[in-house]
């Protein structure tokens, strides 16, 4: 009895799961904040873009 506990709490396997865990999770979350401040940068540069070609349009 005494053997078989000693080996569920020197097992390694829950650990590494949730250390895989928190590690998607930190990427999930730089990658969103990464999308979101890319995609608000490129909307402004659209926009400048869009009035810069529509001030030098003729007409």
């Amino acid at each position: 009895m005494l053997a078989a506990l000693t080996l569920m709490i020197r097992d390694e396997e829950g650990a590494t799961m949730t250390e895989y865990g928190i590690l998607i999770a930190l990427i999930a979350l730089v990658a969103f904040s990464g999308i979101q401040l890319f995609g608000i940068n490129l909307g402004t540069l659209f926009r400048t873009f869009a009035t810069t070609v529509q001030a030098s349009s003729p007409g």
